[in-house]
This record gives structure tokens, sequence and C-alpha cells, in this order.
């Protein structure tokens, strides 16, 4: 094996994947998308922030749509988590409580522009529910579903239509800005609801110290979509033609 064969292996293998450098590159995301718009930021700008190369963000990342998408569940998932250790018809109102007050702030910010590429990016539009619509509306269906078996839900109501309209005055109010997404929404909303069910108000319980740690995160239902995400992504980079590549790691 001559030298220049042992180059070429050493730069297609590259260094492993840090857990710690992935999170602060998400982390520099995130506070880059505090001041910039998801339009005006760029992987060149990201990698300068954090302090490391562009080929360090694409061992993790194919796209902007990606990181900006990780960045944003990371920092929304553990603040409006859906809990075990209550009720499942409480553990819906909290999470609609916890998820209004995230889309009142920056999290917010971040999704309606989210889905305001999505608007004429398919990549994005496609990310956005594999990354992280689908695992969320998964957890949502299972503890909807154990709140029937637990006789607290009429099995006449559809959980699916259940689930848009918890969250489409969420949404609504969120990318229109007709009614604020205030205190007093996210306390009278889930009761409203629950009085068109014909339930009691959801009973308000303490909020655990660390939310994360609740069993029913929808960790692994969003690591299994961006696990098949990434594989997509790999299976692209081995089938780019070597030219494709070669520009690519000039601009690195």
């Amino acid at each position: 094996m001559n030298a220049k064969s042992v180059e070429v292996k050493a730069r297609s293998s590259g260094r492993p994947r840090s857990e710690p450098v992935r999170r602060m590159i998400l982390a520099t995301t995130l506070r880059l998308l505090e001041k910039q718009t998801v339009k005006a930021i760029s992987i060149e700008g990201i990698a300068k922030a954090a302090g490391v190369s562009k080929a360090t963000i694409y061992r993790w990342w194919d796209s902007k749509a990606a990181i900006v998408l990780d960045a944003f569940i990371e920092h929304h998932v553990v603040r409006t988590p859906m809990r075990k250790d209550i009720p499942p018809g409480d553990a819906v109102a909290e999470h609609v409580r916890s998820m209004v007050a995230q889309y009142a702030g920056v999290g917010g910010r971040i999704v309606a522009q989210i889905l305001a590429e999505a608007q004429f990016d398919p990549d994005i539009a496609r990310q956005f529910r594999e990354r992280f619509h689908k695992g969320r509306r998964a957890v949502v269906r299972e503890t909807m579903e154990e709140w029937r078996r637990s006789g607290g839900l009429s099995r006449a109501v559809s959980v699916d239509l259940l689930m848009d309209i918890i969250y489409a005055p969420i949404y609504l109010r969120l990318l229109t800005g007709h009614a604020p997404l205030s205190a007093e929404f996210a306390r009278e909303f889930p009761a409203f609801v629950f009085s068109l069910l014909g339930l009691p108000a959801p009973t308000v319980h303490k909020k655990s110290s660390r939310p994360e740690q609740h069993p029913g995160s929808e960790a692994p239902y969003l690591a299994s979509a961006a696990t098949k995400l990434r594989r997509r992504s790999n299976s692209a980079v081995r089938k780019r033609p070597p030219a494709a590549e070669k520009a690519r790691g000039h601009s690195a």
C-alpha cells in the first residue's frame, strides 16, 4: 500500500463522532437562531461559531435543515414531556400547557420558521415530519390509548381527530398571531377540551424536576426516525459521484 492510498483511506474514514461535539454544535445552532432566522444561518456560520470544520458537521448532518431540526428537537422535547407518573389524561393536559409555554418563546419562533421554509422546500417538510412530528404523534397516541384503556376517554372518540383538535389551535396562534400563546390560554384550553369530552377539568400536578427522565419520553421514537434519515443520508453520500465528493472536500 503506497502513501497516497493510505492518505485516501484516512480521509474517507475520518475521526470518530463525538457526542459532546454534536451537542455543542446543536447548542451553538440554537444560540444563532435566537438572533438570526433559519434562512439567514448557514453551515459555514454554524461551523465558525462552534469552532469546528464543515467536515465535522457533515459527519453528523447532511444539510442545514437537519441541524436546525435536531437543535429544535433537543431543545423542545425535554421541555414538553409526556409524563408517565401521572394519569394519562392529566399527562396530555400538562403536555399541552408546557407546549404552549415553549411555543410562546424561542421554540415557537424556530418551529414557525421551519414550517415557513417547509412550504418551499420539500426536504425540510419531509425531515420535519420524520424527525419530529411522527415521533411526537406516536407518543401522544400511546398516551391517549392508555387514557382510553383506563376508562377515562370514551371509545367513541377518535384519537387521531382528538390529537388534531388539541394541536391545531396552538399552531394557529403561533403561525397567524391572531391571539397570544399566553399563560391564560395554556390554563384554559386543556380544561375546555376536557369539557367538550364531558370530563372534569384535568388535575394540575407538581412539576417534575427532571422531565427528560420520564419513561414515556419520545426519545426512542425520535431516535428511530433520526437513525433512518442518517442511513438514507449515508447511502446518498456513498452514491455521490466522485466529482461531487471532491468539490465538497474542497469546500470543507
